[in-house]
């Protein structure tokens, strides 16, 4: 299959998980199991291309994670990128299941949840410091 398919496949999947948090603010529990169940999935790609990367031509010369230059070198090809890629989606996602969860937790209604999880989809640590801050000032 190819990388750009992979792609499609993992930005279709996660969206889904998204959507369950965003909508389902009565069913929080299944929201929040079905955002981790498809974050699993998620890490289970990234695992696989994980395997599939170091079992071929490995990382290019001077790759690592000490410089800059190096996280682009490591970074370079499509399939570096797309693992890169499936590994925000998933982590991002199990964010925004946890701010789900400690909302209800915490009694933070669900509409001041949903702008934090809009912005941890597309910007991960800006909408989870946005949900800290909603979370801190409810305190």
């Amino acid at each position: 299959m190819s990388n750009a398919r992979l792609f499609d496949i993992a930005n279709a999947v996660a969206l889904a998980g998204w959507l369950c948090l965003l909508i389902a603010p009565r069913w929080r529990r299944t929201a929040v199991l079905v955002a981790r169940l498809v974050a699993a999935m998620l890490c289970g790609g990234y695992v696989a291309m994980l395997g599939f990367g170091l079992a071929g031509e490995g990382p290019p010369e001077g790759a690592g994670f000490t410089s800059l230059q190096g996280v682009r070198l490591l970074l370079s090809s499509e399939a570096a990128l797309l693992a890169g890629w499936v590994h925000y989606l998933a982590f991002d996602l199990w964010a925004g299941s946890w701010e789900v969860e400690d909302a209800g937790a915490g009694r933070v209604p669900h509409l001041l949840v949903i702008p934090c999880l809009l912005l941890t989809f597309v910007a991960g640590p800006a909408g989870l410091l946005l949900y800290l801050v909603i979370y801190a000032a409810r305190r």
